[in-house]
């Protein structure tokens, strides 16, 4: 049998009537009327009410959803949430002066890593509004990214607090 494409409906033996939602190949993700959203196998055991084909080759909401979130994260002002790395979570930064006549000054490590992912996040957006900018030629432009990608590779050390490699600073010997 043919995949069901997604606002199929169905009646399955244990979960009752529903809509097929999304389809991978192995899955469909259905909305049951009692009992909600529930992942059935394909292969499973259950009464076809309306079937609907794939006219197109279409792609899942999943997918939709996530280009879109690239998308906005890439040309807006919404930051993807970016994770501390575990070993540095509740840490503490300790600041010692020379003089040890002065006090030391702790700093929570999650405050100082939201701050430089804020110092990372703006100059995202410093990128974004000069690439985009009329007024600037193309040769300032140029120049200014060099100037940014050299920022990014003066932040290189503060990579070891990032969870994920993505996340992570990269200069121009990186890249």
């Amino acid at each position: 049998m043919k995949p069901l494409a997604p606002g199929s409906r169905i009646n399955h033996p244990k979960y009752g009537k529903g809509v097929i939602t999304n389809a991978t190949s192995q899955h469909y993700y259905v909305s049951f009327i009692e009992s909600g959203i529930e992942t059935i196998e394909l292969e499973s055991e259950f009464e076809v009410i309306e079937a609907l084909n794939y006219e197109l080759d279409l792609v899942s909401f999943y997918e939709v959803e996530t280009t879109l979130r690239h998308l906005l994260q890439r040309w807006s002002d919404i930051t993807p949430t970016v994770k501390i790395a575990d070993r540095w979570k509740d840490g503490t930064m300790v600041l010692k002066p020379k003089q040890r006549d002065l006090a030391e000054k702790e700093i929570p490590i999650d405050t100082f890593f939201h701050k430089i992912v804020m110092v990372r996040d703006r100059l995202r957006v410093m990128e974004q509004k000069i690439n985009s900018s009329k007024e600037l030629d193309d040769t300032t432009k140029v120049d200014l990214q060099q100037y940014i990608t050299k920022i990014y590779g003066s932040l290189t050390t503060f990579n070891v607090l990032f969870r994920d490699k993505d996340d992570n600073f990269v200069g121009e010997r990186s890249k």
